[in-house]
Protein backbone atom coordinates (compact mmCIF):
# COMPACT_ATOMS: atom_id res chain seq x y z
CA UNK A 1 0.00 0.00 0.00
CA UNK A 2 1.18 3.68 -0.28
CA UNK A 3 0.28 6.81 0.74
CA UNK A 4 -2.77 8.34 -1.62
CA UNK A 5 -1.26 11.61 -3.24
CA UNK A 6 -4.22 13.22 -1.97
CA UNK A 7 -3.94 13.50 1.45
CA UNK A 8 -3.71 16.94 3.41
CA UNK A 9 -2.19 16.89 6.77
CA UNK A 10 -1.79 19.92 8.72
CA UNK A 11 -1.83 20.99 12.44
CA UNK A 12 -5.12 22.11 13.78
CA UNK A 13 -4.83 25.65 15.26
CA UNK A 14 -4.87 26.22 18.92
CA UNK A 15 -4.55 22.36 19.46
CA UNK A 16 -1.97 19.34 19.53
CA UNK A 17 -3.94 17.25 17.05
CA UNK A 18 -3.73 17.08 13.25
CA UNK A 19 -6.49 17.42 10.56
CA UNK A 20 -6.46 15.00 7.80
CA UNK A 21 -8.65 15.03 4.81
CA UNK A 22 -8.64 13.53 1.41
CA UNK A 23 -11.12 15.26 -1.33
CA UNK A 24 -10.40 12.07 -3.99
CA UNK A 25 -12.01 9.56 -1.33
CA UNK A 26 -13.94 12.20 0.56
CA UNK A 27 -13.00 11.84 4.39
CA UNK A 28 -11.59 13.74 6.94
CA UNK A 29 -10.46 12.96 10.71
CA UNK A 30 -8.74 14.51 13.18
CA UNK A 31 -5.83 12.54 14.37
CA UNK A 32 -3.22 12.63 16.90
CA UNK A 33 0.85 13.40 15.89
CA UNK A 34 1.59 9.71 16.89
CA UNK A 35 -0.73 8.46 14.32
CA UNK A 36 0.45 10.75 11.84
CA UNK A 37 3.77 9.54 12.04
CA UNK A 38 2.21 6.17 11.85
CA UNK A 39 0.40 7.02 8.33
CA UNK A 40 3.88 8.09 7.04
CA UNK A 41 5.49 5.24 8.09
CA UNK A 42 2.79 3.41 6.54
CA UNK A 43 1.45 1.48 9.80
CA UNK A 44 -2.09 0.46 9.77
CA UNK A 45 -2.96 -1.78 11.88
CA UNK A 46 -6.23 -1.30 12.38
CA UNK A 47 -7.24 -0.79 9.09
CA UNK A 48 -8.33 2.47 9.50
CA UNK A 49 -6.04 4.34 7.10
CA UNK A 50 -6.55 2.00 4.20
CA UNK A 51 -10.74 1.95 5.04
CA UNK A 52 -10.32 6.04 4.82
CA UNK A 53 -8.40 6.07 1.64
CA UNK A 54 -5.29 7.51 3.24
CA UNK A 55 -3.62 4.58 2.46
CA UNK A 56 -3.75 2.95 -1.31
CA UNK A 57 -3.34 0.73 -3.84
CA UNK A 58 -1.74 3.33 -6.47
CA UNK A 59 -3.17 2.06 -9.71
CA UNK A 60 -7.20 2.19 -8.02
CA UNK A 61 -6.28 5.74 -7.18
CA UNK A 62 -5.49 6.41 -10.40
CA UNK A 63 -8.61 4.68 -11.82
CA UNK A 64 -10.58 6.61 -9.05
CA UNK A 65 -8.98 10.12 -9.69
CA UNK A 66 -10.10 9.55 -13.65
CA UNK A 67 -13.57 8.30 -12.79
CA UNK A 68 -13.58 11.58 -10.18
CA UNK A 69 -12.32 14.06 -12.60
CA UNK A 70 -14.83 12.35 -15.80
CA UNK A 71 -17.72 13.47 -13.30
CA UNK A 72 -17.04 16.40 -12.42
CA UNK A 73 -16.68 17.69 -16.03
CA UNK A 74 -19.59 16.12 -16.62
CA UNK A 75 -21.54 17.93 -14.23
CA UNK A 76 -19.93 21.36 -14.84
CA UNK A 77 -21.82 20.54 -18.26
CA UNK A 78 -25.24 20.78 -16.22
CA UNK A 79 -23.94 23.80 -14.13
CA UNK A 80 -25.98 27.11 -14.11
CA UNK A 81 -24.14 29.61 -16.15
CA UNK A 82 -23.71 33.53 -15.05
CA UNK A 83 -23.68 35.80 -17.93
CA UNK A 84 -21.89 39.16 -16.55
CA UNK A 85 -22.95 42.71 -18.58
CA UNK A 86 -21.27 45.87 -18.31
CA UNK A 87 -23.75 48.83 -19.14
CA UNK A 88 -21.03 50.94 -18.35
CA UNK A 89 -17.55 51.64 -16.61
CA UNK A 90 -18.64 55.06 -15.13
CA UNK A 91 -18.58 55.41 -11.51
CA UNK A 92 -20.50 57.73 -9.10
CA UNK A 93 -17.83 56.66 -6.74
CA UNK A 94 -14.02 57.68 -6.20
CA UNK A 95 -13.10 54.55 -3.52
CA UNK A 96 -9.65 54.50 -2.77
CA UNK A 97 -8.94 51.01 -4.02
CA UNK A 98 -10.78 51.00 -7.13
CA UNK A 99 -8.94 48.88 -9.61
CA UNK A 100 -10.93 49.85 -12.57
CA UNK A 101 -9.75 53.48 -12.28
CA UNK A 102 -6.58 52.56 -15.01
CA UNK A 103 -8.98 50.97 -17.55
CA UNK A 104 -9.72 54.62 -19.55
CA UNK A 105 -12.49 52.64 -20.79
CA UNK A 106 -14.65 53.66 -23.91
CA UNK A 107 -17.07 57.09 -22.96
CA UNK A 108 -20.01 55.97 -24.91
CA UNK A 109 -24.12 55.48 -23.74
CA UNK A 110 -24.71 51.85 -24.15
CA UNK A 111 -27.77 51.77 -26.42
CA UNK A 112 -30.91 49.49 -26.82
CA UNK A 113 -29.04 47.99 -30.24
CA UNK A 114 -26.35 46.55 -27.83
CA UNK A 115 -28.76 44.92 -25.54
CA UNK A 116 -30.71 44.07 -28.19
CA UNK A 117 -27.46 42.28 -29.46
CA UNK A 118 -26.51 40.89 -26.17
CA UNK A 119 -29.64 38.93 -25.68
CA UNK A 120 -29.79 37.35 -29.30
CA UNK A 121 -26.19 36.31 -29.12
CA UNK A 122 -26.89 34.23 -25.60
CA UNK A 123 -29.98 32.80 -26.62
CA UNK A 124 -27.92 31.33 -29.43
CA UNK A 125 -24.60 30.26 -28.14
CA UNK A 126 -26.15 29.38 -24.76
CA UNK A 127 -29.17 27.66 -26.07
CA UNK A 128 -29.83 24.88 -23.67
CA UNK A 129 -28.14 25.74 -20.63
CA UNK A 130 -29.53 27.01 -17.49
CA UNK A 131 -28.26 30.78 -16.76
CA UNK A 132 -28.89 33.90 -15.07
CA UNK A 133 -27.37 37.50 -15.59
CA UNK A 134 -25.58 39.38 -13.43
CA UNK A 135 -25.38 43.47 -14.06
CA UNK A 136 -21.68 44.84 -12.87
CA UNK A 137 -20.38 47.87 -13.48
CA UNK A 138 -18.28 50.36 -13.06
CA UNK A 139 -21.96 51.20 -11.61
CA UNK A 140 -24.83 50.00 -13.05
CA UNK A 141 -27.67 51.85 -10.89
CA UNK A 142 -26.32 55.50 -11.65
CA UNK A 143 -28.85 58.44 -11.37
CA UNK A 144 -30.21 59.72 -14.42
CA UNK A 145 -33.26 59.23 -16.55
CA UNK A 146 -31.07 57.45 -19.78
CA UNK A 147 -29.49 54.86 -17.47
CA UNK A 148 -33.38 54.33 -15.96
CA UNK A 149 -34.31 53.95 -19.37
CA UNK A 150 -31.63 51.62 -20.68
CA UNK A 151 -32.03 49.45 -17.54
CA UNK A 152 -35.90 49.73 -18.24
CA UNK A 153 -35.00 48.05 -21.74
CA UNK A 154 -32.66 45.66 -20.56
CA UNK A 155 -35.38 44.11 -17.45
CA UNK A 156 -38.14 44.11 -20.36
CA UNK A 157 -35.62 41.63 -22.50
CA UNK A 158 -34.78 39.63 -19.70
CA UNK A 159 -37.99 39.33 -18.76
CA UNK A 160 -39.12 38.10 -22.12
CA UNK A 161 -36.09 35.69 -22.40
CA UNK A 162 -37.40 34.20 -18.43
CA UNK A 163 -34.33 34.87 -17.09
CA UNK A 164 -33.30 35.97 -13.45
CA UNK A 165 -31.10 39.11 -12.58
CA UNK A 166 -28.70 39.61 -10.09
CA UNK A 167 -26.85 43.36 -9.85
CA UNK A 168 -23.80 44.41 -8.40
CA UNK A 169 -24.29 47.76 -7.03
CA UNK A 170 -22.23 50.37 -4.79
CA UNK A 171 -25.55 50.62 -3.57
CA UNK A 172 -25.66 54.86 -3.49
CA UNK A 173 -28.91 55.35 -5.08
CA UNK A 174 -30.06 51.62 -4.90
CA UNK A 175 -33.29 52.91 -2.74
CA UNK A 176 -34.35 54.55 -5.65
CA UNK A 177 -34.19 51.94 -8.47
CA UNK A 178 -36.03 49.64 -5.91
CA UNK A 179 -39.59 49.82 -7.71
CA UNK A 180 -37.37 49.34 -11.34
CA UNK A 181 -36.02 46.21 -9.37
CA UNK A 182 -38.88 44.90 -8.33
CA UNK A 183 -40.28 44.09 -11.87
CA UNK A 184 -37.46 42.10 -12.61
CA UNK A 185 -36.88 38.17 -11.39
CA UNK A 186 -34.23 39.28 -8.97
CA UNK A 187 -31.71 36.64 -7.53
CA UNK A 188 -29.62 39.24 -5.56
CA UNK A 189 -28.15 42.39 -4.93
CA UNK A 190 -24.64 42.68 -4.67
CA UNK A 191 -23.78 45.76 -2.17
CA UNK A 192 -20.59 46.92 -0.32
CA UNK A 193 -20.05 48.52 3.16
CA UNK A 194 -16.43 48.65 4.28
CA UNK A 195 -17.26 48.92 7.88
CA UNK A 196 -19.58 51.21 9.89
CA UNK A 197 -20.28 54.88 9.37
CA UNK A 198 -17.01 56.27 9.91
CA UNK A 199 -14.65 53.73 7.93
CA UNK A 200 -16.98 53.09 5.45
CA UNK A 201 -16.92 56.98 4.68
CA UNK A 202 -13.43 56.98 4.84
CA UNK A 203 -12.71 54.69 2.29
CA UNK A 204 -16.01 54.32 -0.36
CA UNK A 205 -17.20 58.14 -1.50
CA UNK A 206 -18.32 60.23 -3.83
CA UNK A 207 -16.40 61.91 -6.70
CA UNK A 208 -16.23 64.88 -4.06
CA UNK A 209 -15.33 62.96 -1.57
CA UNK A 210 -19.12 63.39 0.15
CA UNK A 211 -19.87 60.24 2.44
CA UNK A 212 -22.22 57.54 1.21
CA UNK A 213 -22.85 55.29 4.24
CA UNK A 214 -26.56 56.18 5.26
CA UNK A 215 -27.63 56.24 1.51
CA UNK A 216 -26.65 52.99 1.05
CA UNK A 217 -28.41 51.71 4.41
CA UNK A 218 -31.27 53.04 3.12
CA UNK A 219 -31.07 51.46 -0.62
CA UNK A 220 -30.12 47.49 1.86
CA UNK A 221 -33.52 48.36 4.00
CA UNK A 222 -35.93 49.26 1.04
CA UNK A 223 -34.49 45.77 -0.23
CA UNK A 224 -35.43 43.90 2.70
CA UNK A 225 -38.19 45.34 2.96
CA UNK A 226 -39.14 44.58 -0.66
CA UNK A 227 -38.13 41.32 -0.09
CA UNK A 228 -35.16 41.75 -2.60
CA UNK A 229 -32.42 39.48 -1.38
CA UNK A 230 -29.31 41.69 -0.57
CA UNK A 231 -25.61 39.81 -0.65
CA UNK A 232 -23.37 42.52 1.83
CA UNK A 233 -20.06 42.76 0.87
CA UNK A 234 -17.39 44.00 2.86
CA UNK A 235 -13.83 44.53 0.91
CA UNK A 236 -11.15 43.96 4.12
CA UNK A 237 -7.61 45.21 4.06
CA UNK A 238 -5.63 46.30 6.75
CA UNK A 239 -6.79 49.44 7.32
CA UNK A 240 -10.36 48.11 7.86
CA UNK A 241 -10.21 44.70 9.09
CA UNK A 242 -10.78 45.64 13.16
CA UNK A 243 -13.90 47.41 12.15
CA UNK A 244 -15.37 43.88 11.21
CA UNK A 245 -16.67 43.38 14.72
CA UNK A 246 -18.40 46.85 14.31
CA UNK A 247 -20.26 45.94 10.60
CA UNK A 248 -21.25 43.12 12.80
CA UNK A 249 -22.97 44.40 15.33
CA UNK A 250 -24.07 47.04 13.47
CA UNK A 251 -26.08 44.50 11.22
CA UNK A 252 -27.03 42.48 13.90
CA UNK A 253 -28.72 45.73 15.97
CA UNK A 254 -30.35 46.44 12.56
CA UNK A 255 -32.44 43.16 11.76
CA UNK A 256 -30.59 42.33 8.92
CA UNK A 257 -28.83 39.19 10.29
CA UNK A 258 -32.21 37.67 10.99
CA UNK A 259 -33.72 38.00 7.53
CA UNK A 260 -33.91 35.65 5.26
CA UNK A 261 -33.11 37.78 2.32
CA UNK A 262 -29.49 38.72 3.61
CA UNK A 263 -26.42 37.08 3.41
CA UNK A 264 -22.81 38.15 3.55
CA UNK A 265 -19.23 37.68 2.24
CA UNK A 266 -16.27 39.03 2.72
CA UNK A 267 -13.61 40.28 -0.09
CA UNK A 268 -10.13 40.90 -0.36
CA UNK A 269 -8.37 43.73 -1.22
CA UNK A 270 -5.90 42.55 -3.95
CA UNK A 271 -3.65 43.86 -6.94
CA UNK A 272 -5.60 43.10 -9.72
CA UNK A 273 -4.63 45.03 -13.10
CA UNK A 274 -4.46 47.74 -11.18
CA UNK A 275 -4.66 49.08 -7.94
CA UNK A 276 -4.66 52.36 -5.75
CA UNK A 277 -3.96 50.51 -2.83
CA UNK A 278 -0.17 50.53 -1.25
CA UNK A 279 1.15 47.04 -1.30
CA UNK A 280 1.63 47.44 2.77
CA UNK A 281 -2.02 47.80 3.53
CA UNK A 282 -2.90 44.09 1.52
CA UNK A 283 -3.35 40.75 2.81
CA UNK A 284 -2.53 38.07 1.47
CA UNK A 285 -5.01 34.91 2.13
CA UNK A 286 -3.45 33.22 4.46
CA UNK A 287 -2.82 36.17 6.97
CA UNK A 288 -6.36 37.49 6.45
CA UNK A 289 -7.64 34.55 7.37
CA UNK A 290 -5.42 34.27 10.11
CA UNK A 291 -6.77 38.06 11.69
CA UNK A 292 -10.56 36.86 10.71
CA UNK A 293 -9.87 33.70 13.37
CA UNK A 294 -8.25 35.88 16.25
CA UNK A 295 -11.28 38.33 15.28
CA UNK A 296 -14.09 35.65 15.79
CA UNK A 297 -12.18 34.16 19.16
CA UNK A 298 -12.58 37.57 20.78
CA UNK A 299 -15.74 38.64 19.06
CA UNK A 300 -17.90 35.20 18.69
CA UNK A 301 -21.12 37.31 17.30
CA UNK A 302 -19.41 37.90 14.19
CA UNK A 303 -20.23 34.21 13.04
CA UNK A 304 -24.01 36.14 13.01
CA UNK A 305 -22.73 38.12 10.72
CA UNK A 306 -20.31 36.22 8.48
CA UNK A 307 -18.78 32.60 8.79
CA UNK A 308 -15.64 32.52 7.12
CA UNK A 309 -15.03 28.93 4.76
CA UNK A 310 -11.00 28.11 5.78
CA UNK A 311 -11.15 26.67 2.27
CA UNK A 312 -13.44 23.60 3.09
CA UNK A 313 -13.80 23.71 6.50
CA UNK A 314 -16.89 25.15 6.64
CA UNK A 315 -18.08 22.89 4.04
CA UNK A 316 -17.32 19.91 6.26
CA UNK A 317 -18.34 21.03 10.03
CA UNK A 318 -21.86 22.09 8.12
CA UNK A 319 -22.35 18.73 6.06
CA UNK A 320 -20.52 16.21 8.17
CA UNK A 321 -19.12 15.19 4.80
CA UNK A 322 -16.54 16.53 1.89
CA UNK A 323 -17.40 18.39 -1.11
CA UNK A 324 -17.22 16.86 -4.60
CA UNK A 325 -12.96 16.85 -5.46
CA UNK A 326 -12.56 20.31 -6.96
CA UNK A 327 -10.77 19.57 -10.17
CA UNK A 328 -11.04 23.54 -11.39
CA UNK A 329 -11.79 26.50 -9.31
CA UNK A 330 -11.88 28.82 -12.57
CA UNK A 331 -15.05 29.35 -13.98
CA UNK A 332 -14.32 31.56 -16.90
CA UNK A 333 -15.16 30.45 -20.05
CA UNK A 334 -17.16 27.47 -18.44
CA UNK A 335 -19.72 28.68 -16.42
CA UNK A 336 -19.14 32.58 -16.56
CA UNK A 337 -18.66 34.70 -19.34
CA UNK A 338 -18.80 38.53 -18.87
CA UNK A 339 -20.00 41.08 -21.82
CA UNK A 340 -19.90 44.96 -22.14
CA UNK A 341 -21.78 47.94 -23.45
CA UNK A 342 -19.35 48.36 -26.71
CA UNK A 343 -20.20 44.35 -27.60
CA UNK A 344 -17.04 43.14 -26.71
CA UNK A 345 -16.51 39.21 -25.27
CA UNK A 346 -14.45 38.12 -22.32
CA UNK A 347 -13.90 35.63 -19.68
CA UNK A 348 -15.01 36.73 -16.56
CA UNK A 349 -15.36 40.01 -14.70
CA UNK A 350 -11.47 40.08 -13.41
CA UNK A 351 -10.17 40.81 -16.96
CA UNK A 352 -13.66 42.15 -18.65
CA UNK A 353 -12.47 45.81 -19.81
CA UNK A 354 -9.10 44.90 -19.73
CA UNK A 355 -7.23 45.79 -22.57
CA UNK A 356 -5.50 42.64 -24.01
CA UNK A 357 -8.02 40.41 -22.48
CA UNK A 358 -11.03 40.75 -25.13
CA UNK A 359 -12.08 37.08 -26.58
CA UNK A 360 -14.44 38.69 -29.00
CA UNK A 361 -17.42 40.91 -29.84
CA UNK A 362 -21.59 39.97 -30.01
CA UNK A 363 -21.63 43.70 -31.87
CA UNK A 364 -22.13 44.97 -34.09
CA UNK A 365 -20.87 41.33 -35.69
CA UNK A 366 -19.88 38.14 -33.96
CA UNK A 367 -16.19 37.13 -33.88
CA UNK A 368 -14.56 35.02 -31.64
CA UNK A 369 -10.53 34.05 -30.73
CA UNK A 370 -11.28 30.24 -30.82
CA UNK A 371 -7.71 30.17 -29.47
CA UNK A 372 -7.94 32.62 -26.90
CA UNK A 373 -10.99 31.02 -25.74
CA UNK A 374 -9.78 27.18 -25.81
CA UNK A 375 -6.60 28.66 -23.49
CA UNK A 376 -9.07 29.16 -20.91
CA UNK A 377 -11.60 26.50 -21.16
CA UNK A 378 -9.12 24.26 -21.10
CA UNK A 379 -7.45 24.82 -17.86
CA UNK A 380 -7.69 22.93 -14.73
CA UNK A 381 -5.71 20.77 -12.24
CA UNK A 382 -5.02 18.03 -15.20
CA UNK A 383 -3.12 20.42 -17.52
CA UNK A 384 -1.25 22.74 -15.02
CA UNK A 385 2.00 20.98 -14.33
CA UNK A 386 2.65 22.29 -10.49
CA UNK A 387 -1.03 21.32 -9.67
CA UNK A 388 -0.33 17.64 -11.56
CA UNK A 389 2.06 16.73 -8.23
CA UNK A 390 0.52 19.08 -5.52
CA UNK A 391 -1.58 16.96 -2.31
CA UNK A 392 -3.93 19.93 -1.90
CA UNK A 393 -5.11 20.53 -5.48
CA UNK A 394 -8.48 18.72 -4.99
CA UNK A 395 -9.31 20.73 -2.19
CA UNK A 396 -7.85 24.24 -4.19
CA UNK A 397 -8.77 23.35 -7.85
CA UNK A 398 -5.24 25.48 -9.59
CA UNK A 399 -7.10 29.18 -8.15
CA UNK A 400 -8.05 32.08 -10.53
CA UNK A 401 -7.05 31.96 -13.84
CA UNK A 402 -6.77 35.79 -14.39
CA UNK A 403 -4.68 36.38 -11.26
CA UNK A 404 -2.20 33.39 -12.76
CA UNK A 405 -2.45 35.22 -16.34
CA UNK A 406 -1.39 38.37 -14.69
CA UNK A 407 1.85 36.87 -12.59
CA UNK A 408 2.97 34.31 -15.37
CA UNK A 409 1.37 35.92 -18.66
CA UNK A 410 -1.16 32.52 -19.55
CA UNK A 411 -4.26 31.09 -17.34
CA UNK A 412 -2.99 27.49 -17.63
CA UNK A 413 -0.43 29.04 -15.08
CA UNK A 414 -1.24 27.87 -10.71
CA UNK A 415 -2.75 30.68 -8.31
CA UNK A 416 -1.68 28.57 -5.55
CA UNK A 417 -4.68 28.59 -2.55
CA UNK A 418 -3.23 28.50 1.23
CA UNK A 419 -5.31 25.75 1.36
CA UNK A 420 -2.90 23.61 3.94
CA UNK A 421 -3.05 27.25 6.66
CA UNK A 422 -6.99 27.68 5.74
CA UNK A 423 -7.79 24.04 6.80
CA UNK A 424 -5.66 24.60 10.01
CA UNK A 425 -7.87 27.40 11.13
CA UNK A 426 -10.98 26.03 9.93
CA UNK A 427 -10.67 22.69 12.11
CA UNK A 428 -9.50 24.88 14.95
CA UNK A 429 -12.61 26.98 14.76
CA UNK A 430 -15.19 24.85 13.49
CA UNK A 431 -14.13 21.48 14.44
CA UNK A 432 -12.76 20.67 18.00
CA UNK A 433 -15.19 22.79 20.08
CA UNK A 434 -18.11 20.01 18.87
CA UNK A 435 -15.89 17.11 18.36
CA UNK A 436 -13.82 14.98 21.16
CA UNK A 437 -10.36 14.87 20.64
CA UNK A 438 -9.02 11.46 20.26
CA UNK A 439 -7.24 8.31 18.46
CA UNK A 440 -9.28 8.56 14.64
CA UNK A 441 -12.27 11.30 15.39
CA UNK A 442 -13.84 11.27 11.62
CA UNK A 443 -15.90 13.22 10.03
Amino acid sequence: MALSNHNIITPITDSEDYFIVNPLHKSADIITANEVKMLKNKLDPSGEFTQRGYLVDEAKEKKAFKLAYLDFTEKREDDETQLFFVPNYSCNFACSYCYQEGYNPVQKVVNNDVVDAFFSYIKTEFAGRRKYITVFGGEPLLPGDNQRNMLTHFITKANEAKLDLAFVTNGYTLASYVDLLKTASIREVQVTLDGTQEVHDGRRYLKGKQPTFDKIVEGIDACLAAGININLRMVIDKENIENLAGLSRFAIDKGWTVSPYFKTQIGRNYELHFCNSTPEKLFDRATLYQHLYNLLKVHPYIADFYKPAFSIAKYIAENEALPTPLFDSCPACKTEWAFDFTGTIYSCTATVGNKGDELGTFYPEVTKNETAIESWQNRDITTIEKCKTCDVALACGGGCASVAKNKYGHPNSPDCRPVKELLSLGAGYYLTPTLSKGEGDSI
